[in-house]
């Protein structure tokens, strides 16, 4: 009888050193998919989040359950939300620099409003760029990219201490540095054609000041904005998709 209460006390014992191992990483990973592309969007229900990050976490829990054993829930709270909310923030800001390209492309060709803005104020070309990069992130094997990169977070940050405030300085402004490149790289075309146009309209104008350039300018600029879009986009996303694999795969490596 005594050997069955110590087999049932060591089992015990073990289960909740586990249970509490199972929280923390429950912890890491919810915050990241609060903030994650495409799994923690605002349209997608909470009840799918909650199941996506619990399909998540017992994808992850058996690589990491080493790492978690002898950490106090109590203790590493705080740090594992902290880290969680910082390791979705940086592949957040992939979804950002479409949005940036987005908006700077429209404000170029003059398709700010060419659709209702809806509940986010965003023009139509950056919902555009994020549908589809979106789409393609996921059709590309993002779920198992992420796992990767929920893998590689354990070693860049590990469970139950405060990241360090020089390592998060570093890593945020290189990866905002990197989404503005990718913003600038994206709309570039758009803002270097239309220079190109508004000099050429403003050279019609001085030639013929009698005839009303702008009503035929604008309509003209909309429909090169539109098929600057089928041309560009493709490209642009597909280097935007390989630079978040590379993220992913390597979080912590240097900017090429």
């Amino acid at each position: 009888m005594n050997e069955i209460l110590s087999l049932l006390l060591s089992y015990h014992s073990q289960a909740a050193e586990q249970a509490e191992a199972a929280a923390l990483l429950f912890l890491r990973i919810g915050a990241v998919m609060a903030t994650l592309p495409a799994f923690g969007e605002t349209v997608v229900p909470a009840r799918i989040r909650l199941v996506l990050t619990l399909m998540f976490s017992a994808a992850v829990f058996p690589a990491v359950q080493p790492d978690l054993a002898g950490i106090a829930l109590g203790e590493a709270f705080a740090p594992e939300v902290a880290i969680g909310l910082v390791l979705g923030l940086m592949v957040r800001l992939f979804i950002l620099s479409l949005m940036t390209a987005g908006a700077i492309a429209a404000n170029a060709t003059s398709l700010s409003q060419l659709f209702p803005a809806g509940a986010e104020a965003q023009p139509a070309i950056a919902k555009l760029l994020v549908m589809a990069g979106l789409a393609l992130a996921l059709t590309a094997g993002l779920p198992l990219r992420v796992i990767d990169y929920l893998l590689l977070g354990y070693d860049l940050l590990p469970a139950g201490i405060w990241p360090s405030a020089a390592l998060l300085a570093d890593w945020g402004v290189a990866q905002i540095a990197r989404a503005f490149a990718v913003a600038f790289m994206i709309a570039m075309p758009f803002v270097i054609a239309s220079l190109v146009y508004n000099v050429g309209l403003g050279v019609i104008n001085r030639a013929m000041p009698q005839l009303m350039v702008m009503f035929v300018g604008a309509p003209a600029l909309g429909l090169g904005g539109l098929m600057l879009i089928a041309l560009v986009a493709p490209l642009a996303l597909s280097v935007w998709l390989q630079m978040l694999k590379t993220f992913l795969a390597a979080p912590a490596a240097p900017l090429q």
